[in-house]
């Protein structure tokens, strides 16, 4: 008897743990029972008893028609009356875009074949070659230092070949005039133009990313995209798009920017259309725009487009050379100068044809700008903030490895190295997710659940290299001039921070809500045939749904349990990858299987008030967040062709994410509102306490070291970034020391002899000693004339690397005004002379 319900016991583990299907319960369950029968286990009552309470269940489950009349119908009533309200606004969020690898992540069982298996991201040669050439060129004409401090925008040389090159057409295709260029070469142009001037990427970024050409493509009419995508891909309009109002910020949803349905004159003749009202802040390029889109609420109370009533958020385009259309001051963000401002209007009357898809798309903006967002979050914002990332890197590595303190280079001070590798595993982190999320955009995905985790988190860690980066430097940072690689990134790291979706907001109520709905298996299936009118359609679709819903919590629960008592040892890691990462693989998906486990019990527990509960859903995205970080560093060490010498970085990377999504589970349990679920999935899932293990003293020197060797780790790291050429900038001046390091060091190691014999005495730290040293060794004949060269080129360069910057008492402000003036002055007698040819004409 016993050895018989054990094995019944094993034999439902078993089929829970493969969610099985109900025909197989059955078929499971009359097996056992005629064993029991046939070996005399039991018999008569029983027989009977055994068969009520296994195979009935089964059978029930087994019959649709009855499990329907009997059970699903109760259910769909009770859930209608449970399942939270949903504004339209929340509704046209949660169904934009597309789901990809984040359903996997709630799956419980991920299937890594569909991740590994996606092409990587990869540009065409013309792609490459604008990168090489037109790139490189704007990064040549455009710095920071001169954007902010001369002319507080990119200067008119800047401007105009910003436009000339086509740069402002990236995404247009090439009927149009534009580019036709893919996401990801989209990312990379951003991205290189972020390693040397902001200015210069958000003006390319933004008319590239959601704005009118964006909108125009997907939803524009023909007669409108025939007009301004070949104006927009030469440069001749300049757009912007103004959503954020002072009162409704990450709530846009709410914003009080209205338009009446009305009768107006436009051009001489009567026509439909709205007097708009509006109250715009914080609109990028706003203040030099020449076409304007614009989003409102469209109200028709007379009934003139049909019913009467609210319409609902309406995008529309408007030239800014309209009568009553007011823009032209300026933001000041962090010192940041890129275009950015104000633009209001009272009273403005539009025709209807301004509607971006004309009067069809009246009321669908709302809709619109959250298809478009799914992939335009993916791309800018993260591809900014990783050349970001990868400017502190470069600067801060070859700092700590060229600036000596007690006689060492601070990068081999462990109090350094802790920070550097920091750096280094946050960048290869960010750049992982960067290429594997905008991969899914040239694969035809929309994800905005990963679009929202790419946005925070590679933003996040942004600020974090860049905030160790500067405590390393040190005064290097913290000094103003063209010499000083890191503070303007200082300065403006927040104000990424806070666009396209203020990071709280996202991290709260976007990635665990919307991913909740659109990525658990079964929750949008049942929402949606509780929606449906039809009666039939919706029993039919709701039991689907719910009792996949049933073995899915029943799988996951047995398989939290297995895992835990196993330490996920039974979980396979995908076939031909690399076996130092196997652990990594069987973590995620024991992740993953507790994620979607207390994803459920919180809905059951919680019910419609989850999405009050911000703390909890912040920190459930974070488990999300953490296992898609990890899932793209896996990734990319599989795409980058699996470099062992990367291994110490991808180990680095993995743990902190693994880290961080424990950390974010227990604080979950910690403080879930219901003690008694949150000791069970702690009993359940992890009976022996969360693996709370940070990366090791050895792994952080390991990581250290290798991105402050000049190699092909660090080259990879740095990949397509942009590196100035001395004559163009002497900020190049301390990478290029950096490289000469190996072979001073050789040369310092080879003369360790003579300094012990006292002939030479130790390498100097100041450039004074360190000529005198050169040249003295040079005297003895201890080095050769192409070694003394080297060395003197070396202490140039290094030199100036740590060195900082001094000014005036007026700062360089005067001499910054005359530099603009005289740089003005030819365009000024240009305009004169073209106005006096005019009026002889």
């Amino acid at each position: 008897m016993v050895i018989w319900l054990l094995a019944g016991f094993v034999a439902a583990l078993a089929l829970a743990y493969r969610q099985a299907a109900a025909a197989q319960w059955l078929g499971g369950s009359l097996v056992w029972l005629a064993f029991g029968y046939l070996f005399s286990v039991v018999a008569g009552v029983g027989v009977t008893v055994a068969a009520l309470l296994v195979v009935a269940p089964a059978l029930l489950m087994t019959i649709k028609p009855l499990r329907r009349a009997l059970l699903t119908s109760k259910a769909l009533g009770l859930f209608r009356t449970i399942m939270p309200a949903m504004s339209d606004t929340e509704r046209a969020a949660i169904e934009s875009g597309t789901v990809w690898w984040d359903a996997e992540l709630f799956s419980g069982k991920p299937n890594w074949q569909r991740l590994l298996q996606a092409a990587p991201a990869s540009l065409s040669a013309e792609e490459q070659a604008f990168l090489d050439n037109e790139v490189e060129t704007l990064c040549d004409i455009a710095n920071d230092w001169e954007t902010t401090q001369i002319w507080q925008d990119m200067s008119p040389e800047g401007w105009q070949y910003t436009k000339s090159a086509g740069f402002l057409g990236m995404i247009i295709p090439k009927q149009y005039g534009g580019k036709g260029f893919s996401h990801y070469a989209h990312s990379q142009v951003v991205m290189k133009l972020s390693t040397r001037c902001s200015a210069a990427a958000i003006s390319v970024m933004v008319p590239n990313s959601l704005g009118p050409a964006e909108l125009l493509l997907h939803y524009g009419t023909e007669a409108q995209r025939n007009y301004y995508l070949p104006r927009l891909a030469r440069g001749e309009d300049i757009p912007c798009f103004a959503l954020t109002s002072p009162y409704a910020g990450s709530d846009a949803g709410a914003i009080p920017d209205v338009g009446i349905v009305c009768k107006g004159v436009h051009e001489g003749q009567e026509v439909l259309g709205f007097r708009v009202t509006w109250d715009k802040r914080y609109i990028t390029l706003g203040p030099i725009a020449t076409v304007l889109g614009l989003a409102f609420r469209a109200e028709d109370p007379d009934g003139l487009l049909g019913a009467a009533g609210s319409l609902g958020i309406t995008c529309a385009l408007i030239p800014t050379a309209h009568p009553g259309v007011n823009s032209g001051r300026r933001h000041w963000p962090l010192n940041a100068v890129f275009q950015n401002g104000p633009t209001t209007g009272k009273d403005v009357f539009i025709p209807l044809d301004w509607v971006i898809g004309g009067r069809e798309q009246v009321g669908n903006g709302w809709r619109m700008l959250m298809e478009c967002l799914a992939a335009g979050r993916a791309i800018s914002l993260p591809s900014a903030n990783v050349g970001l990332g990868k400017v502190a890197v470069r600067g801060t590595t070859a700092y700590a490895a060229m600036r000596k303190q007690f006689g060492l280079p601070i990068g081999k001070f462990e109090g350094v190295q802790a920070p550097l590798a920091r750096m280094a595993g946050h960048l290869y982190a960010c750049d992982a997710v960067r290429k594997v999320s905008v991969a899914s955009l040239d694969a035809g995905e929309k994800p905005s659940v990963i679009s929202a985790i790419a946005k925070y988190h590679v933003t996040e860690r942004a600020r974090m290299i860049v905030n160790d980066g500067m405590d390393i430097v040190a005064g290097k940072g913290i000094c103003m001039g063209p010499n000083n690689f890191l503070a303007r990134a200082y300065q403006q790291s927040p104000i990424a921070i806070t666009v396209e979706g203020a990071n709280i907001m996202t991290r709260c109520l976007i990635i665990f809500g919307q991913g909740l709905i659109r990525c658990h298996p079964y929750v949008f299936r049942e929402m949606e045939a509780a929606r449906n009118p039809d009666r039939r359609q919706a029993l039919e679709a709701f039991d689907s749904a719910m009792f996949g819903h049933v073995s899915f919590v029943l799988a996951n629960t047995v398989r939290a349990a297995v895992h835990a008592l196993t330490g996920g040892k039974l979980i396979a890691a995908p076939a031909k990858t690399e076996p130092a990462l196997a652990s990594y693989y069987r973590q995620a998906n024991r992740l993953s299987v507790v994620l979607a486990l207390i994803s459920d019990i919180s809905m059951g527990v919680l019910g419609g008030a989850l999405k009050r509960k911000e703390s909890l859903t912040g920190r459930l995205g974070d488990v999300l967040s953490q296992l898609y970080i990890l899932s793209c560093v896996l990734k990319r060490f599989e795409d980058d062709g699996r470099p062992q010498a990367d291994l110490p970085l991808v180990h680095w990377s993995a743990q902190d994410a693994l880290l961080r999504a424990h950390e974010a589970l227990a604080e979950v349990l910690d403080n879930y509102p219901s003690k008694t679920a949150a000791r069970a999935v702690r009993a359940l899932s992890f009976p022996f306490g969360l693996p709370l293990r940070k990366p090791s003293d050895r792994l952080l020197a390991d990581v250290a070291d290798a991105v402050q060797t000049p190699g092909a780790t660090r080259d990879r790291l740095l990949a397509d970034s942009y590196i100035p050429r001395p004559e163009i900038d002497k900020l190049a001046y301390g990478e290029l020391g950096f490289r000469l390091l190996p072979q001073v060091e050789l040369i310092e190691a080879r003369l360790k002899p003579a300094i012990k014999q006292g002939l030479l005495e130790p390498l100097p730290v100041s450039t004074t000693a360190f000529t005198a040293w050169r040249i003295k060794a040079r005297a003895l004949d201890l080095i050769s004339d192409d070694e003394d060269t080297l060395l003197a080129r070396y202490v140039e360069y290094a030199d100036h690397g740590i060195q900082v910057d001094d000014f005036p008492q007026d700062f360089g402000l005067l001499e910054a005004l005359q530099q603009r003036k005289q740089a003005l002055e030819p365009v000024a007698k240009r305009r004169t002379a073209q106005g006096e040819n005019a009026s002889v004409n």
